[in-house]
């Protein structure tokens, strides 16, 4: 079994707090003594941002050092890594291009496992502890070529009205994911951008337990200023303000998603 654990973050709905939650787990493995590699697969590039400024991430963009580049070619992703200034915690950073690879995957042998061969080396290196997979919030190939290549998915969903809509896709897709990569599983749904007061919050937490054969963590993720303000700093909130809440729920909830993957590997 490899010492490299590969876990996705992935949810169809946008505003899910997704790459929020990857580069904050990302972050706090690495402040827990992990060798972490993050991979940014969204066009939007939140996740690279979350560790560069904007003229830095589009210079990995130009210069061809994306996972773009690296699927497009089918390359070794362990040439596209760039280090994020944290200490254990690399990245390889995305690109706009990604708007093509759907396209660019289709003419592809075996196109659902480009991802898994590009990560075949790094994997089998075993210098990593954790990869972590930013995903978009679609449904299409390139995400298919993401659960393909990881052990686990976790789901964030944001606590508010529209924040389960789409969720039963996301769990047909896993599904699908799993027919043809059996070692997936999904390591459970992270609560973000909970407020307790509202109904919702209640109403949202009630049907996640009442789902079967649903794993929720205990650990979830209260609004917080503290997060756009780092943000802003181009920092995840538990590298930018180690005291804030945010950063405490976050360093929790790392904290059991790592339990809850050694143990699932056990079994």
């Amino acid at each position: 079994m490899s010492k490299t654990t590969v876990i996705a973050f992935a949810n169809n709905k946008g505003g899910s707090g997704k790459t929020t939650t990857c580069s904050n787990v990302g972050c706090a493995m690495a402040m827990q003594g992990k060798k972490v590699l993050m991979i940014d697969g969204d066009m939007q590039m939140n996740l690279t941002i979350s560790f560069f400024d904007e003229e830095r991430a589009h210079e990995y963009a130009e210069q061809g050092k994306n996972i773009y580049a690296a699927v497009k070619e089918e390359k070794d992703l362990s040439d596209f890594v760039a280090e994020t200034g944290i200490e254990g915690l690399d990245i390889v950073p995305s690109s706009s291009l990604m708007s093509a690879i759907e396209f660019d995957l289709f003419a592809k042998w075996q196109r659902e496992f480009v991802l898994r061969k590009c990560l075949e080396r790094v994997r089998a290196k075993g210098y990593y502890d954790y990869i972590l997979i930013d995903a978009p919030p679609t449904l299409g190939g390139w995400v298919m070529n993401i659960m393909c290549a990881s052990d686990f998915v976790v789901i964030p969903v944001e606590a508010s009205p529209w924040g389960l809509f789409g969720l039963a896709n996301m769990f047909e897709f896993c599904n699908q994911a799993k027919g043809i990569a059996p070692r997936l599983d999904v390591l459970g749904i992270a609560i973000t951008k909970a407020d307790e007061r509202k109904k919702y919050f209640k109403q949202t937490l009630e049907t996640l337990k009442e789902m079967e054969g649903v794993t929720l963590f205990e650990n979830y993720v209260r609004v917080d200023s503290a997060v756009e303000w780092a943000q802003d700093n181009s920092k995840p909130v538990v590298a930018f303000k180690k005291s804030s809440r945010s950063a405490g729920e976050y360093i929790q909830l790392t904290k059991e998603i790592i339990e809850n993957a050694n143990r699932k590997k056990c079994n």
